[in-house]
């Protein structure tokens, strides 16, 4: 007879090891928005950077689709428990169009068409880890998913990889996006489960 009652072993892990505690496997991208979905058009969508010193780069769709891109498969996990795998997107790296930004100021905030905000650490935005993404599954990425362009930052949880993405600024100072300031987590990162502050 065991010592301890099966309670004490703690929660039952999904057999697959891609899968990170505490959520479960769907194929079919579900779509969470808080608010209405924002409709713009390629020819009215602008994205841009702006440094903690204020210097500002900026990119209409002409010109983003003049950077590099990348085609590349991830898997998403989304703070509501649920992880897709193997998903194909197409995009532009963060990399790319951080190439002579000063990127020491240790925090982000990317805001969006709507008024969504989240902040980053701008770590996570680079080296290959985070994308402005296009396309998904060799379509046009739709507006409830974020299109025509959204933030992609697959190692944290989904709702840091904020849609209809219009800017990132980086900051010397800490702040807190829209969800935050709801009580959940900073960083996001679904392996530690740090969904809620």
């Amino acid at each position: 007879m065991g010592i301890f009652s099966p309670g004490f072993v703690g929660r039952r892990r999904d057999a697959n090891p891609l899968l990170p505690p505490g959520q479960y496997e769907v194929t079919n991208f579900p779509v969470l928005s808080a608010g209405p979905t924002p409709t713009i058009a390629k020819d009215d969508w602008a994205f841009s950077v702006r440094d903690a010193g204020g210097t500002l780069k900026a990119w209409n769709w002409e010109t983003l689709m003049g950077n590099p891109v990348d085609d590349f498969t991830v898997d998403l996990h989304c703070v509501t428990r649920w992880s897709q795998f193997g998903m194909g997107w197409r995009g532009v790296s963060l990399d790319h169009l951080l190439e002579g930004v000063d990127t020491t100021p240790e925090f982000a905030m990317a805001s969006c068409y709507g008024g969504y905000t989240t902040n980053v650490r701008t770590s996570d935005l680079l080296g290959g880890k985070a994308w402005i993404a296009f396309q998904f599954d060799g379509s046009d990425l739709a507006p409830e998913h974020g299109g025509p362009a959204r933030l992609l930052i697959p190692h944290l949880y989904l709702w840091k990889s904020a849609k209809w993405v219009n800017s990132i600024t980086l900051m010397s100072h800490h702040e807190l996006g829209f969800w935050e300031q709801y009580g959940y987590h900073d960083i996001g990162d679904p392996w530690k489960e740090e969904r809620y502050s």
